[in-house]
């Protein structure tokens, strides 16, 4: 880079056009939610192993068992 001289001409900067600021604020934006996606796969991880802990619950009990052994009988009993 050399100085400017006093007689060469100022460079005026070009202001941001309409697409330029859109683009930026677009990207200001989605940085904002950056892992998001990663939060609601935790999230759903999270709810779907509560849900299986409580299947796990309600098959140990002995009506439970005793309906799903009825149904496996009945269902194979050919007749």
């Amino acid at each position: 880079m050399h100085a400017r001289s006093d007689t060469e001409p100022r460079r005026e900067r070009k202001r941001p056009g309409p697409s330029s600021r859109l683009v930026r604020r677009i990207v200001v934006r989605l940085a904002g939610e950056r892992g998001a996606a990663t939060a609601e796969y935790a999230v759903a991880t999270m709810a779907a192993v509560g849900f299986a802990g409580l299947l796990v619950i309600i098959l140990r009990g002995d009506e439970v068992r005793g309906i799903l052994t009825d149904l496996v009988r009945n269902a194979l009993t050919v007749g």
